[in-house]
């Protein structure tokens, strides 16, 4: 893992919070795997908006080197959920800068495509390692130091397709529901550390991941084509894509003190996507 500073560099357009300014988050840190772009880079900028100190990762040094921002308390590291190392590495970043750690984001993904019959098993491999495991690897260094501040939340990224699964995206669609579970385990498991564990089911919002998935870990073989569907209405009652700071909104509300009696939960933030369902939905 390497630590890379943030000043000096190209300031980003930064996500303005929905509900005005809030300094909610104040005196408190957080780490925000994959933070460096879409969902999670919407993530970093609302709890530094809201006061916390923001340690975040991804696995390409290109993009922590991209996302540097000045004049707020936001560092970015080069990590990689895949490794142990680096997420025991990454939390104790965090510790060693600001102290101790109160909230746990876990936002890095990976999207692949494909059928029991035809998804490789390096993609299926991939895409449980990346979306699931990752979780896990990041969760287990991250409680100890949750405890040790008397409790904590983590907030880990699922998705609609955890339970309302698009054709074709079998993997992913799997390792999504396992995060749900994996959420509920964990939250029983440390109640009594007064850790708090949630998810949030987004549907399709405006990141890169959306489009393509990640070309340096596996193959991105365009979704399949839907003709007579226009590729910006997606199957929700309210027929647009979502913005990824609509989703840091409600990791915001998960990870904060207003959610203080929620645990467990998986959040659906998907537009009404599955709660109208009455097929089996399709990929555009």
């Amino acid at each position: 893992m390497t630590a890379t500073a943030t000043s000096g560099g190209t300031r980003p357009r930064r996500a303005e919070s929905l509900g005005g300014e809030r300094r909610d988050f104040d005196g408190m840190v957080a780490v925000v795997t994959g933070g460096s772009t879409g969902i999670g880079r919407a993530v970093v900028d609302r709890l530094a908006a809201g006061g916390a100190s923001v340690v975040y990762c991804s696995h390409d040094p290109r993009t922590v080197t991209a996302t540097e921002v000045e004049g707020v308390n936001v560092t970015g590291v080069v990590a990689d959920v895949r490794s142990a190392d680096d997420m025991r590495s990454l939390m104790s970043e965090a510790v060693e800068r600001h102290g101790g750690l109160d909230i746990l984001v876990c936002s890095a993904g990976i999207q692949t495509y494909g059928t029991a019959e035809d998804t490789t098993e390096e993609d299926w491999h991939a895409v449980l390692d990346v979306n699931l495991s990752g979780i896990y690897r990041a969760a287990k260094f991250a409680i100890p130091l949750l405890r040790e501040r008397g409790g904590g939340t983590i907030v880990a990224i699922s998705s609609v397709q955890g339970r309302a699964p698009a054709r074709r995206v079998l993997g992913y669609s799997v390792s999504k529901a396992g995060v749900d579970a994996l959420v509920r385990s964990m939250a029983v498991d440390h109640a009594s550390d007064r850790i708090r564990v949630n998810a949030v089911a987004p549907g399709p919002v405006d990141t890169p991941l959306l489009l393509t998935s990640d070309p340096g870990r596996t193959p991105a073989p365009e979704p399949p084509a839907e003709p007579d569907r226009p590729a910006d209405l997606p199957d929700t009652p309210q027929p647009r894509i979502a913005r990824a700071e609509e989703i840091a909104e409600v990791v915001a509300f998960l990870a904060g003190r207003a959610s203080s009696y929620v645990t467990g939960a998986t959040y659906a933030a998907d537009g009404g996507m599955a709660a109208g369902q009455g097929g089996v939905l399709t990929v555009h």
